[in-house]
């Protein structure tokens, strides 16, 4: 029977590697993914010890990098106590068994790097199930690269067939696993659906935004609740809805799992459950760190997520967290005070405009601007209210 691994385990040395192609044009843009790359390794318990880089066409079939390449990684972790190699990309069964008889040490891809960080920050039933099914998805069609045996066996007449029967009993077991799961996860969807009625006419409102960006700290702030926050990838897997009360007006706050780039399909498709709080609100609050150098980048990627969803449409605020930590990295103690402000009218202006004022700038740390936060979700609230039933004032009076 196939054994799920392990991918990371505490004090593992890793390298990183990323590929610039045709999908990936420039040195800048694959720079970015290794460092997220980077900080993943992190929240999984990994040290980085380097990252490569090659340009290719496309990459290769059998390596993903070209031979040259792979030497030269090989001779870089060898006598250095490294022992994991982790690719930006996903790899084939197939790619990870080639590269991995070339460096001797265990190969991942990003897909198997956050499928482990998930199931580590796995807490609920529905989670862990969401994990598991995704992890099973994930190793199936890379089920006879992974079987490392067969090689050993070497080539010639007989050496297939014990193995092939193998791999065929442990793709039937696989398949039935996921079955089962999804069977699962349908059962706790049920559950989940019947609590979601249950909640009654209440306006509902969900946190969306890329991981990291500060949500579970602006739920804590909004809801007086204490929801986990860390500074970690995807320190919030299970949705958490609170009811929240400003002013005798009454809405259901939920904190949801954050969006990265290149999150695995498998890993999206087990969790629409889950975001179906997303598709089913009624005002999506789109938080955003301000402070990170690609935040309009992570944006793009939150939007294309929720226009998967079919949730883009939806009335929304975007919250531009961490002011304090833009102004510390955007202005030195010798700037003038006018100059100063003139680029944070001109970052708020320019925002206003893009959102059509459905904006708030704050810190949720420091707890910058909340009064103004609160005030603009009100309003937002309060006019679905009238809209939705104009006929039940006790919501908003």
């Amino acid at each position: 029977m196939i054994e799920k691994k392990q991918v990371v385990q505490q004090e593992e040395r890793a390298v990183i590697v990323g590929l610039i192609h045709k999908e990936q044009s420039s040195e800048r843009q694959v720079q970015e993914y290794l460092d997220e790359l980077v900080f993943l390794a992190e929240t999984a318990g990994a040290t980085t010890v380097k990252r490569f880089t090659q340009k290719l066409s496309h990459p290769d079939r059998a390596t993903f990098v070209g031979k040259g390449k792979l030497e030269e990684i090989k001779d870089f972790i060898t006598g250095r106590n490294i022992n994991l190699v982790i690719f930006d990309d996903e790899l084939t069964g197939s790619q990870i068994a080639n590269i991995e008889k070339v460096l001797n040490v265990k190969v991942i891809d990003r897909s198997d790097l956050i499928l482990d960080i998930f199931a580590r920050r796995a807490r609920t039933a529905q989670a862990k199930v969401q994990v598991e099914l995704a992890q099973y998805q994930y190793i199936l069609p890379r089920l006879k690269g992974m079987w490392s045996h067969l090689e050993r066996q070497g080539g010639g007449i007989g050496s297939r067939g014990p193995g092939e029967t193998e791999i065929e009993t442990d793709r039937r077991i696989i398949k039935d696993k996921i079955s089962l799961l999804r069977k699962r996860l349908a059962e706790i969807d049920k559950q989940s659906l019947t609590q979601r009625k249950d909640r009654g006419e209440y306006i509902r409102v969900a946190l969306v935004g890329y991981t990291n960006v500060g949500k579970s700290t602006i739920m804590n702030l909004l809801s007086k609740s204490e929801v986990f926050a860390e500074n970690k990838l995807f320190a919030t897997l299970d949705t958490t809805t609170r009811k929240v009360v400003f002013d005798q007006t009454a809405f259901l706050l939920s904190d949801t799992v954050g969006f990265i780039r290149k999150l695995p399909h498998h890993l999206v498709e087990s969790f629409k459950s889950t975001l179906d709080e997303v598709r089913e609100s009624d005002i999506l609050l789109h938080v955003v760190d301000v402070s990170h150098p690609q935040y309009e980048d992570q944006v793009e990627v939150v939007n294309r997520t929720l226009q998967e969803l079919k949730a883009f449409d939806k009335p929304s605020i975007m919250i531009f967290n961490k002011m304090d930590l833009y102004e510390q990295q955007t202005f030195d103690k010798w700037l003038a005070d006018d100059i100063k402000q003139d680029i944070l009218n001109q970052l708020k202006e320019n925002w206003e405009t893009r959102t059509q004022g459905n904006c708030v700038f704050i810190s949720a740390l420091e707890r910058k601007n909340i009064d103004e936060l609160r005030q603009t979700i009100m309003d937002k609230v309060i006019t679905l209210y009238r809209e939705r039933y104009p006929y039940k004032s006790e919501y908003f009076y």
